[in-house]
């Protein structure tokens, strides 16, 4: 027959169990709640697709694919034999048509000067006309000697931000069609990390809230709540041929949480080893350690002034 004695160490070690796992739990479901994680992240950064402005042949390639360029820097030169005719025919023309203007507006003068006897009302309406016709072709030419030149200067494809060139492979001797992309530009000054987070953890988001960044394989990036979503989009309605709303008959009765983008910035000296795309698990830091360590802050800064 046992005693009460014999059940006293497994009851003692259930007891301590139980005291151990119990405010682990406690502690873990806290941690959860106060510092809301995901693991659905994404590196990302504005993407520019680099196009030409005007056609032409390729004559100079300055940089290559994953090449760092800065805004202004020249990438590309295309042959520029047609654009300098071009600006020459423009400025002939406008001589031609500067002249033109000129003897309208004086044969206008002298009209103006001869009695009413000598020149008819006709002849007067028809002058003043030829002179306005003159100006408003002279005014043309002008115009077209602005676009011949703004097109040669547009015969170099310049870096339009701060970035780093990808998918890039042309060489000397390709054809360029005006508006036709020909390379991805990342602008490295908006490189930046986007969590989506469940719905149901948005309230204890809140902007400038500091982030734990940490990309598959890499270190911990710190980071800060930029902004949050305003809106994602409904799969489950759209709009008919009559513009009103088609809603979906079905409804699941699992409902899951939707994930809603959240931006995360990055300091400056932490993107250069980010690449677009990567993933990460975001975790926004624990709101009761932010309150301990303003707290903290407080009573020091209180007690420096005391001194």
């Amino acid at each position: 027959m046992r005693t009460i004695g014999s059940f006293l160490p497994r009851i003692l070690l259930t007891t301590l169990a139980m005291g151990v796992a119990v405010p682990i739990g406690v502690g873990m479901w806290e941690h959860y709640e106060n510092a809301p994680w995901t693991r659905d992240g994404r590196v990302r950064a504005d993407i520019i697709a680099v196009a030409p402005d005007v056609s032409g042949l390729v004559e100079e390639v300055l940089i290559q694919d994953n090449h760092l360029v800065r805004k202004g820097d020249i990438m590309l030169r295309l042959d520029t034999e047609r654009f300098r005719l071009a600006v020459r025919q423009a400025e002939a023309a406008l001589a031609n048509r500067e002249a033109a203007a000129e003897k309208a507006a004086s044969d206008h003068a002298r009209y103006e000067k001869l009695s009413e006897g000598v020149v008819s009302q006709q002849q007067r309406e028809t002058i003043r006309a030829a002179d306005l016709q003159a100006k408003a072709t002279y005014s043309q030419a002008v115009a077209d000697l602005d676009i011949a030149r703004l097109n040669l200067n547009r015969s170099e494809i310049r870096a339009p931000v701060n970035g780093r060139v990808t998918n890039f492979d042309l060489r000397p001797g390709a054809y360029l069609a005006a508006g036709r992309g020909i390379m991805a530009l990342i602008d490295t000054d908006t490189v930046r990390v986007e969590g989506y987070f469940e719905e149901t953890k948005l309230p204890r988001i809140h902007v400038d809230d500091a982030v734990d960044v940490r990309l598959m394989g890499g270190a911990v990036l710190a980071g800060q709540v930029e902004s949050i979503a305003g809106g994602i989009e409904d799969r489950d309605r759209s709009s008919g041929a009559s513009l009103l709303a088609s809603v979906n008959p079905t409804f699941s009765w699992v409902r899951l949480a939707q994930r809603i983008p959240v931006r995360i910035r990055i300091k400056r000296e932490d993107r250069e080893g980010l690449v677009v795309g990567m993933t990460a698990t975001v975790q926004v830091r624990d709101q009761r350690m932010r309150s301990k360590q303003s707290a903290s802050f407080d009573i020091r800064s209180l007690i420096g002034e005391q001194l």
